[in-house]
């Protein structure tokens, strides 16, 4: 009597209800399978990074005293495939069952369902219970209400958690210091690089592996400096907790040209594979302060986007089913510029903004959102096109947090479900967040011509075209009402402008994203 817990390479916890409370005979199956590193073509690092947390957390099963089958990419009769891979291990242990943890992804759940009628063994499958909340309970909170407000969401996590409350309040009185998160930073900060770690032998070979497997995808593979094993990311939460969280807060929004990093965390990539969980993540920052170590802006804002935004958009996810992602609710079809890839445009936020993706598989949730997701919006790009630039160039991503921050908040392709208006924005907001526009070829202060910042007419275009669509949206009534006070004359000079600048888009490069 065997059982097979396969683990998933999001799932390197030790703490995995599959492996904690698994039977001692039981073996563990971890797979390196071509359709996961190449089913959209993804970022080296991300390859590179996922490869070796796999084989260092085997490494750690094998001494926890595990079984651990392994199967690497180049491994003879690899058949590229979760479920062949299953199919095998089955036969090579006599499996009579198996237990597997939920995955955080339709296309890999309904692979599972699969496996019961194909095999002819009883699939055990787990909820995942690294997550703070689950999908039944988010199911249940969401059935209860008519709009599903992350804010609404957030603070239920707050009183379930305890985190930041005394006596069933939240600290400091107010739930969200988000006001007092939007400081521009002075010149001369001195910004705490991210602890980087020396590649070991197993690092090594993974490398070399990438870069002949997957030498064609997006990024720079070196240098890399990636926490592989769970001690290397605590060392980089303890990072963040201690150096880098105090300021965290104030300049969490802005962008400074030549610093990727700024005082962020850098730790998604590490939740998202399973290296931290956000239990330990939430009450590091929660107990430093406590300690007064860091200040509540500070704090707050970090925990809300770890047991807030985090939980609430994996509940999006699951709650709006498969078809989410098939809604385009502003009918945008343009291709996706070829300048996302290649960073060869004279919009410096936006070069800026790929150059550092290529280098890191990073940027943070500002030049995400309101740089390089807000211009896909303005100028219509289709919403499959930029999700799948998205779910290639980071590190952190993996489709259940990607699809709910593209789909819904950056290009409000859901019409509403998860934010309350688009995030658009023109060239006023990033030159207010930013030191780029100052060295850029465009003019941030002209709001029409070919000099102009394109940010300027491009916004004002998109509120013009969708008008019908989001007239009644209640956080809007202000825009609408400045449009209307430019005039007819104005009105059209703005409109020609967009329309000349995006005449002059260069066309898309598909075959960067998709695997041919």
């Amino acid at each position: 009597m065997t059982t097979l817990i396969p683990v998933l390479g999001d799932q390197l916890s030790h703490g995995l209800v599959s492996v904690r409370d698994g039977p001692a005979e039981a073996v563990v199956l971890m797979v390196e399978v071509a359709d996961e590193a190449a089913y959209v073509r993804h970022h080296k690092k991300k390859i590179a990074l996922i490869l070796s947390a796999m084989r260092h957390f085997a490494d750690e099963l094998r001494a926890a005293g595990w079984t651990v089958d392994y199967v690497k990419l180049d491994d003879d009769g690899n058949t590229g495939s979760f479920t062949g891979e299953v199919g095998r291990a089955i036969e090579r242990h006599h499996a009579t069952s198996i237990r597997i943890v939920e995955s955080g992804e339709w296309r890999v759940a309904a692979m599972i369902d699969g496996w019961a009628a194909r095999f002819g063994v009883p699939v055990e499958v787990l909820p995942d219970d690294r997550f703070l909340c689950s999908r039944a309970d988010f199911a249940e909170w969401a059935a209860a209400r008519k709009r599903l407000i992350m804010e609404d969401f957030y603070r239920e996590m707050r009183k379930r958690t305890g985190l930041l409350m005394a006596f069933g309040k939240p600290i400091g009185t107010r739930w969200n210091f988000d006001a007092d998160n939007r400081k521009v930073p002075p010149r001369g900060l001195n910004y705490p690089a991210p602890p980087e770690f020396e590649p070991d032998a197993i690092t090594r070979e993974v490398l070399d592996l990438v870069g002949r497997r997957f030498g064609d995808h997006f990024g720079d593979l070196d240098p890399f400096g990636f926490a592989v094993t769970r001690a290397q990311a605590l060392v980089a939460l303890d990072h963040f907790i201690t150096v880098a969280l105090p300021r965290f807060g104030d300049y969490q929004d802005a962008i400074v040209e030549g610093q990727a990093f700024l005082y962020h965390a850098i730790l998604s990539p590490y939740l998202n594979c399973g290296l931290l969980t956000a239990h330990e993540v939430a009450h590091a920052a929660a107990d430093a302060f406590a300690r007064g170590d860091a200040p509540l802006n500070a704090v707050e804002g970090f925990v809300r986007q770890v047991i807030g935004w985090r939980e609430y958009v994996r509940g999006i996810y699951w709650h709006a089913g498969p078809e989410y992602k098939d809604s385009n609710a502003l009918g945008a079809t343009r291709d996706l510029p070829e300048f996302y890839w290649t960073g060869d445009t004279d919009l410096r936020c936006i070069a800026q903004s790929v150059a550092q993706v290529r280098a890191h598989a990073y940027n943070h949730h500002i030049q995400r959102l309101m740089v390089l997701g807000n211009f896909a919006m303005l100028i219509g790009v289709e919403p499959a096109q930029i999700e799948d630039w998205f779910l290639v160039v980071y590190a952190d991503a993996y489709e259940w947090v990607e699809l709910p921050n593209v789909h819904g908040m950056s290009q409000f392709a859901d019409g509403g479900l998860l934010g309350s208006k688009p995030y658009a924005g023109g060239g006023a907001y990033i030159d207010r967040m930013s030191d780029h526009c100052g060295r850029c070829r465009y003019d941030v202060k002209q709001k029409t011509g070919p000099d102009a910042c394109p940010f300027n007419a491009l916004y004002w275009d998109f509120l013009a075209r969708h008008r019908e669509l989001l007239k009644g949206n209640s956080r809007l009534w202000r825009m609408y009402d400045g449009w209307d006070r430019l005039g007819p004359e104005r009105q059209a000079a703005t409109r020609a402008s967009a329309a000349a600048f995006m005449a002059t888009l260069p066309p898309a490069a598909r075959g960067w994203a998709v695997a041919e």
